[in-house]
C-alpha cells in the first residue's frame, strides 16, 4: 500500500516541478530534491512491506513514511485547488465582460469572485515542502538500518480476462453433509424434541459454515416446507435490537398483511443503540412471537459468537410458539456457543479432505487451461493444495491466484514463499491471502485495504467503491480511456481472485452491482490497514488514538454528540458517518479538514435538514452522498469544491433548488439526483449549469418556468452523459430551437430516456400541443437508446424519429393525447411495450402494427415480422379506445391471406388489458403468439365475451395456460381454476 501512495505523490511532483508555480516560486530545488528522496525509497518498499508483516520495527517505519506521504498529498492538492479557482475566477471574469453588454444578464446574480492564489500561499507551500523535507531525510536515514533489497513494484493493473470468472456457486466435498442438514430441517426420521429445534454448524472461520447454511437456506424442499424464512447475520457482538429489527423486518416483507406497529419508527430509533430500550425490544418480540405462532418459521443466524445465555433467552421465548417442525440455524465457530443456545442437532464441519480440496483449487486454477500445460503444473499444484489444510476459502483463494500464473517458475515461487510460516491455527488462512496481497498491483492494495473501513458484513455497492477509490486519486489513468472504466476494472480484478464473494449481477449485462467480503478477508483487509482504517459503531472510547487515521466509519447513539477521542483524526481522509440524531455537522468542518470522501447517512428514523455553510470548507472533497436530506436547498458555499467529482443525494422530496453557482463545479463527473417519493422532483436548476462538461451522470434535469431560467439548451454540451436520463418541464420550452439547442442525439452514452411535459398543465388549445409536437420532435434521442418513457405530451401525433430507434427494448407511453401511433411494429427489438391513459386513442389497426396498404396488396410470398422481439404488452385506461383490428383484413380470404404473410409478435408471453371499457374484441393474430399470460380486468364487453365456457369469444383465447379476468384467475397451467382443487393439487 506504501508503494501506490509514494508513487503517487512522486507522479504529483514531477508535475509540480513543471507547473507555472515553481517558474514563479523560488524553490524548485527543495521540490526536485524532494522527488528524488521519494524515487530512493520507493525502491524498498517491495521489501519493506512484505517485512512488515513479521517485523514491527519495519512497520512503524511504514507508517512514518506514509504519513509524511500524505501529508505531501495534502500540501500538493491544496495548491491544485488554489489554481483551479484561478482558472474558475479567470472564466468568470471573462463571462462578466461578455455579459455587460446584455441588459437581461446583468439582472443575473454575480457571485463574488475566488482570489488568486496570493504570495502568502506561495511562502506557506513552500514552507511545508521544506518541512517535509526534513523529514523523509530523517526517515530515509531510518531505513538504511534495515537494508531492504532494492526492487521495482507493480504498477500496471491488468485488464481482467473475460473468461476468468469462475462458478464455484456449487459447494465441492459436502454432498453429504448437506442432505444431512437439509433432512434434519424438512424433519426427516426424526421426533421433535423441543420447539424450535436448534441445529448448529460449528466449524473454523473458512471452512465454509455460511455457504453450507446457503445452500440449505435456498434448497426448493427447504423452500417449500416452511412458511416464513428470515436469515439474519449476527456477528459480534450480539445487538439484541439490531437482530430482533432484522427478524421483524424480515417477517413483514413476507406478511404483507401483518399488522404495522405502534410508533413503529420510534421502536427502532431507541432499539438500534448497543443497549436498546428494553420495553422497546419487549414489543418487537412479542410482534415477532405473534407473527410465528402456528407457522413453520426457519430462522438462520449466521456468524454467532456470544456465549451468554442472557443474551439469546428472550428470543428462544418469543419463538417457541411457532408451529412444529419450526428450525433455527446457527453457524459458529464456538461449540460453547452451540451449547448455550440448547442445540438439538450439532454438525461439526470438518475440513476438507485432500481430494476434494484438490478439486476446488483445480477448478479454478486450471480453468481454460491447455491440457498440456495443467499436466505440467499438477505436482506443484498437489504440494500447494497441502499447504490450503483441507480449508475451502484458501482452495479458493489460492486457486484464484494460481489462475493468472502460467510458468512452473511463478508456481514455485508461491510454493516456496515464507509467508506459510505462520503458525495460528485461525490466521493459517492470512498465508494464502497475503500471496495473493502481495500478487496485486499497488493500485489494487490501496484499493482493497480502503474497504476495511466498512463494517463486517457490509454489503457493497460496486459502484459505491469504485467512485470512492476515483475520489482518493487510486486509480492510475491511461490514455483515451474513461477513469471509471479503468477503477471498474480493478473491481473486477478483486472480485476474481476472490476478495469479494455473494455477488448480486445486474439482469441486463450480468456486471456485479452488490458483493460481500467474506469476514477472514475483512480481518485480513483490517490488519493490512491497521491504523488508517477504523470503524467505531458504538458510544464507547475505546481508548484508540486516531492521530493516523485516515479512514473512519462512524455510528453513535442519537443521545451523543461526538466522540471527544475522534477529533485528533485531522487528516482523515474518510468520514462514513451514520446519523441517528441532530448533530451538529459544523463540528466536522472544525475537525476533518482534508477529507476527499463524505458520507453523511440518515436512518429512516432521522432527517439531515440541511448543511451548514461550513461545508464550502472541504476543499480536497471529491465525493459528497446525503441519505434522506430533507433540506430544501443546498448551501451556496457547496460550489466552493470545485474537486468534486460525486454528487449523490437521496432526498425525501423537499429540495426546491440547486445552488446558483454550480458552475463552479467543473469537476463534476456524476451528478445523481434520487427522490424516494412517488412524485416527480420540481427542483429549480441554475444558468449555467451546462459549463459542467465532465459530467457523466445526470439521472434528472428540470427546465424552470421563470423569466431568469435555465433552459433546456444548457444540456447542449454534456456529451459524455451515459446511463439514464430523465427531462422534467418540457412544458416550459419556448420555442422549437431551444428544444433543438439539447443537442440529445450526440449523446450516444445514454441507454434511458424519460421526457415528461407538465401533468396539471392540460391546456389543448392547438397552440399548446403543436408547441408540443415541435419540442418532441427536436427531441431526437441518439440511436443506442435502450429504454424510452413518455408522460403527459399533448401533441396530436408522436414523432417520425420513433422507428428510427433500432435499439429500443421499452417503451413507455403514459397520460398522452395523440390520435393514433407511428408503426411500432417495425422496431426489430422492442421487447417490452407499456400503454398508459391515452386518452383520445379509439382505434389500435395496421398504422400500429407498421403495416403499409401496399403490403396488403401484395400478392408474393414474402413473410414480414412486426413486432418480432416484443414479450411484454400492456396496455391501461385507454377510455376512448374501441377497436383493435390487427391486421385489418375486412374480409375472410384477406385475413387468412394477411396472416399467411405477416407473423405478428411471435415472441409474446404476456398481455394485460386494463381499464378499457370500450374495447369491444381482440385481434385474432393472438391465436398465432405464445402467449402464456392473459389478464383482463374493468373491461366489462372484455369480460362478458371472453368468459370462460360461456363467452363467445372464450374459444379464441382458450389455448392461453393463464388467464386472469376480473381480478381473478379462470384458468391456470391450461386448466380451469378453482382455488381450492388447485391448493390440493399443489400442495401433495
Amino acid at each position: 500500500m506504501a508503494w501506490a501512495l509514494v508513487s503517487a505523490i512522486k507522479d504529483q511532483l514531477s508535475s509540480f516541478i513543471a507547473s507555472e508555480f515553481l517558474s514563479i516560486a523560488n524553490f524548485k530545488g527543495e521540490v526536485q530534491k524532494l522527488e528524488s528522496k521519494f524515487h530512493t525509497i520507493q525502491a524498498m518498499l517491495n521489501d519493506a512491506e512484505k517485512r512488515q508483516v513479521k517485523e514491527e520495527a519495519v512497520k512503524l517505519w511504514l507508517d512514518k513514511l506514509k504519513d509524511v506521504s500524505y501529508q505531501m498529498d495534502d500540501v500538493l492538492d491544496e495548491w491544485n485547488t488554489a489554481m483551479i479557482k484561478a482558472e474558475i475566477e479567470k472564466q468568470q471574469k471573462d463571462d462578466a465582460e461578455k455579459a455587460e453588454t446584455s441588459s437581461a444578464a446583468k439582472k443575473r446574480k454575480v457571485w463574488p469572485l475566488i482570489s488568486v492564489p496570493t504570495l502568502l500561499q506561495h511562502r506557506d507551500i513552500a514552507h511545508k515542502i521544506k518541512e517535509l523535507n526534513e523529514k523523509l531525510d530523517e526517515i530515509d536515514r531510518e531505513g538504511e538500518v534495515y537494508t531492504f533489497a532494492l526492487t521495482r513494484g507493480n504498477e500496471e493493473v491488468e485488464r481482467p480476462r473475460t473468461t476468468s470468472f469462475v462458478d464455484v456457486s456449487e459447494i465441492l466435498g459436502r454432498d453429504k453433509v448437506r442432505d444431512d442438514l437439509v433432512s434434519i430441517l424438512l424433519g426427516k426420521g426424526s421426533e421433535e424434541v423441543r420447539n424450535p429445534h436448534v441445529i448448529s454448524l460449528v466449524g473454523m472461520g473458512g471452512i465454509g459454515k455460511t455457504t453450507l447454511a446457503q445452500l440449505a437456506y435456498n434448497d426448493d424442499e427447504v423452500k417449500a416446507h416452511f412458511e416464513i424464512k428470515v436469515w439474519v447475520c449476527v456477528s459480534d457482538p450480539f445487538n439484541q435490537g439490531k437482530v430482533a429489527k432484522e427478524i421483524f423486518e424480515s417477517i413483514k416483507f413476507q406478511s404483507p398483511n401483518m399488522t404495522t406497529l405502534h410508533s413503529e419508527t420510534k421502536i427502532f430509533e431507541s432499539i438500534e443503540s448497543q443497549s436498546p430500550n428494553m420495553t422497546a425490544l419487549q414489543t418487537l418480540l412479542e410482534a415477532i412471537c405473534k407473527e410465528v405462532e402456528g407457522k413453520k418459521f426457519f430462522l438462520v443466524l449466521d456468524d454467532v459468537w456470544t456465549e451468554g445465555s442472557t443474551m439469546w433467552e428472550p428470543f428462544r421465548l418469543a419463538l417457541k410458539y411457532a408451529a412444529q417442525g419450526s428450525r433455527i440455524l446457527v453457524t459458529t465457530r464456538k461449540s460453547r456457543v452451540a451449547e448455550m443456545m440448547g442445540s438439538v442437532s450439532i454438525i461439526n464441519l470438518e475440513v476438507l479432505s485432500k481430494e476434494d480440496c484438490w478439486l476446488v483449487f483445480s477448478k479454478i486454477a486450471f480453468f481454460d487451461r491447455d491440457p498440456k500445460q495443467r499436466e505440467q503444473l499438477e505436482d506443484l499444484g498437489t504440494q500447494i493444495v497441502e499447504k490450503c489444510k483441507g480449508l475451502p476459502l484458501a482452495a479458493k483463494t489460492l486457486g484464484s491466484l494460481m489462475q493468472f500464473k502460467r510458468s512452473r517458475e511463478e508456481w514455485k515461487s508461491i510454493l516456496d514463499n515464507n509467508f506459510w510460516e505462520f503458525e495460528d491455527v485461525e490466521r493459517s488462512l492470512y498465508a494464502p491471502l497475503l500471496l495473493s496481497y502481495y500478487d496485486l498491483s499497488s493500485p489494487l492494495r490501496r484499493c482493497f485495504s480502503f474497504c476495511a473501513v466498512f463494517p463486517k458484513d457490509y454489503v457493497f455497492s460496486s459502484d459505491e467503491l469504485v467512485f470512492m477509490w476515483m475520489s482518493q486519486g487510486y486509480i492510475k489513468p491511461k490514455a483515451n480511456m474513461e477513469i471509471e472504466i479503468i477503477a471498474r476494472e480493478y473491481f473486477e480484478n478483486l472480485a476474481i481472485r476472490s476478495f469479494f464473494q455473494e455477488f448480486e449481477k445486474d439482469e441486463d449485462d450480468d456486471q456485479i452491482i452488490r458483493c460481500k467480503m467474506h469476514d477472514i478477508v475483512h480481518d485480513f483487509a483490517q490488519l493490512i490497514s491497521k491504523n488508517e482504517c477504523f470503524t467505531i459503531n458504538s458510544d464507547m472510547d475505546l481508548g484508540v488514538d486516531y492521530k493516523n487515521a485516515r479512514h473512519l466509519w462512524l455510528k453513535i447513539p442519537k443521545d451523543i454528540q461526538f466522540l471527544e477521542s475522534i477529533c485528533s483524526a485531522k487528516n482523515l481522509h474518510t468520514l462514513i458517518f451514520v446519523l441517528e440524531g441532530g448533530y451538529n455537522l459544523f463540528t466536522l468542518s472544525q475537525h476533518f479538514r482534508c477529507l476527499r470522501v463524505l458520507t453523511l447517512y440518515c436512518g429512516y428514523h432521522s432527517m439531515l435538514m440541511g448543511l451548514p455553510d461550513a461545508v464550502g470548507n472541504f476543499i480536497h472533497l471529491r465525493y459528497l452522498y446525503l441519505v434522506n436530506y430533507y433540506g430544501d436547498a443546498l448551501p451556496e458555499t457547496i460550489c466552493n469544491l470545485c474537486n468534486l467529482q460525486i454528487l449523490h443525494i437521496k432526498f425525501a422530496g423537499g429540495l426546491l433548488k440547486l445552488p446558483q453557482g454550480m458552475d463552479k463545479l467543473i469537476n463534476l463527473r456524476h451528478f445523481k439526483l434520487d427522490c424516494k417519493t412517488y412524485r416527480d422532483p420540481n427542483i429549480n436548476f441554475p444558468r449555467g449549469f451546462g459549463r459542467l462538461t465532465s459530467l457523466r451522470t445526470l439521472k434528472y434535469f428540470h427546465i424552470n418556468g421563470e423569466d431568469d431560467r435555465c433552459k433546456l439548451g444548457e444540456l447542449r454540451n454534456l456529451d459524455h452523459l451515459k446511463g439514464t436520463l430523465q427531462i422534467n418541464g418540457l412544458e416550459n420550452v419556448v420555442d422549437q430551437c431551444e428544444a433543438t439547442n439539447a443537442q440529445l442525439k450526440k449523446k450516444i452514452n445514454l441507454r434511458t430516456l424519460k421526457l415528461l411535459f407538465h401533468p396539471n398543465k392540460w391546456d389543448f388549445e392547438e397552440i399548446t400541443r403543436g408547441m408540443d409536437a415541435l419540442v418532441l420532435n427536436a427531441l431526437e434521442p441518439p440511436p443506442n437508446l435502450e429504454d424510452l418513457s413518455i408522460r403527459y405530451y399533448k401533441g396530436p401525433t408522436m414523432s417520425p424519429w420513433m422507428v428510427s430507434l433500432t435499439n429500443l427494448k421499452n417503451l413507455n407511453f403514459e397520460y398522452l393525447f395523440i390520435e393514433h401511433f407511428p408503426p411500432l411494429g417495425k422496431l426489430p427489438v422492442l421487447e417490452s411495450l407499456r400503454i398508459e391513459r391515452i386518452n383520445r386513442l379509439k382505434k389500435l389497426g395496421v398504422e400500429f402494427m407498421g403495416i403499409e396498404e401496399s403490403e396488403k396488396k401484395e400478392k408474393d410470398d414474402i413473410s414480414i415480422t412486426l413486432f418480432p422481439n416484443l414479450i411484454f404488452l400492456e396496455i391501461y385506461e385507454l377510455i376512448e379506445w374501441e377497436e383493435w383490428n390487427g391486421i385489418g383484413g375486412e374480409e375472410e380470404e384477406e385475413e387468412e391471406d394477411c396472416t399467411r404473410r405477416f407473423t405478428i409478435m411471435p415472441r409474446l408471453q404476456h398481455l394485460s388489458i386494463r381499464s378499457c371499457p370500450k374495447l369491444k374484441s381482440l385481434p385474432n393474430f393472438l391465436r398465432t403468439t405464445p402467449l402464456q399470460h392473459l389478464e383482463i380486468q374493468n373491461c366489462q364487453i372484455l369480460e362478458e365475451r371472453y368468459k370462460r365456457g360461456t363467452g363467445e369469444e372464450w374459444p379464441k383465447i382458450s389455448h392461453i395456460p393463464n388467464i386472469m379476468i376480473g381480478y381473478k384467475y379462470v384458468q391456470r397451467d391450461s386448466r380451469e381454476y378453482k382455488i381450492d382443487s388447485y391448493l390440493k393439487t399443489n400442495l401433495k
